[in-house]
């Protein structure tokens, strides 16, 4: 069994609450109410800034070039396409810039709080083990909606699109494939941080996801 598949293994009931989700399921249906979709979109808004600066410091740690590439890229992803979506999204749905300034709720916090403490670890694995659970949670959701309806509203159907396709795929695969390198390195200490962060990781998207959904 690959590492990754193992800390998935790991997370049990919580990885699939997290990857088919209501929220997620009503979002791609189209009949998701858009309070609901108001809230995680400026709460998710707050993970960018976080999200960048540690997938920033796990490009630094890449052991080669060549491992850092696929990094960078996706980083002009993020920093380019995605943030570009939400800034529409929030003019298209009326979200004031005094909405967007609403404090991060409980379990954003606590995903911040986790990138910032995986991205001053020093630890690559654990880089990554953030990295990882944050899209390829994602993934697995919105490969299960893609393509979205033809009819949907662009905040529900690039949402779908952003994070489904073959491009957004060779990031996860890339991800877990420099996850799967780097345990072989740890020692039984330093897996078992790795498996507590990655188990960490993938509870804190389930209560974000069920904060949204009660919104």
């Amino acid at each position: 069994m690959r590492p990754t598949d193992h800390l998935r293994a790991l997370s049990g009931p919580d990885w699939q609450h997290a990857t088919d989700h209501p929220f997620c399921r009503e979002l791609a249906a189209g009949t998701l109410p858009l309070e609901k979709m108001r809230w995680y979109l400026v709460q998710d808004y707050k993970f960018i800034d976080a999200f960048t600066r540690l997938l920033a410091t796990a490009l630094a740690h890449a052991p080669t070039l060549a491992d850092a590439v696929p990094a960078a890229q996706f980083l002009a992803v993020i920093t380019g396409p995605e943030n570009t979506y939400f800034l529409r999204a929030f003019e298209a749905l009326e979200i004031s810039e005094d909405a967007r300034d609403t404090p991060a709720a409980a379990p954003t916090r606590a995903f911040q709080e986790l990138m910032i403490a995986a991205r001053h670890s020093g630890s690559y694995a654990e880089m990554l083990a953030v990295l990882t659970v944050a899209e390829w949670s994602y993934l697995t959701w919105g490969e299960r909606h893609a393509p979205p309806a033809p009819d949907l509203p662009f905040w529900f159907a690039e949402w779908i699109t952003l994070h489904s396709g073959e491009g957004f795929a060779s990031v996860i695969a890339y991800l877990r494939e420099q996850l799967d390198r780097a345990w072989e390195d740890l020692d039984e200490s330093q897996r078992a941080r790795v498996e507590q962060i990655f188990k960490q990781a993938v509870a804190i998207e389930c209560a974000f996801f069920d904060a949204a959904y009660a919104a």
